[in-house]
């Protein structure tokens, strides 16, 4: 049964990775609901997002190890519910204010 997801992704800051993680999802189907992307204030050379997808368990599993295949990708995680979306985005909202 399809429900939300919270997807974090923590990458590499280049200029294809995120075309690379919509196209993982676009691939399979997944809807893409929301999606914020950043850079850390740190470090410029790293990034990351967060997207709210609605999809199956199965297929979000799947999902998160097909994008933690890719080079510039750290980690990926993701979590049941929108939620923590929007916890995660008022977050970065205020640290980019």
């Amino acid at each position: 049964m399809k429900q939300n997801f919270t997807l974090q992704i923590t990458s590499d800051n280049n200029f294809s990775i995120l075309n690379r993680i919509v196209n993982v999802l676009n691939r399979r189907r997944v809807r893409i609901k929301k999606l914020i992307a950043h850079e850390n204030e740190d470090d410029f050379l790293k990034g990351g997002a967060i997207l709210l997808v609605y999809t199956t368990p199965d297929l979000m599993e799947k999902i998160k190890h097909q994008l933690e295949k890719l080079i510039e990708v750290e980690h990926a995680n993701y979590y049941a519910g929108s939620e923590l979306y929007f916890e995660l985005s008022s977050q970065n909202n205020k640290q980019v204010a």
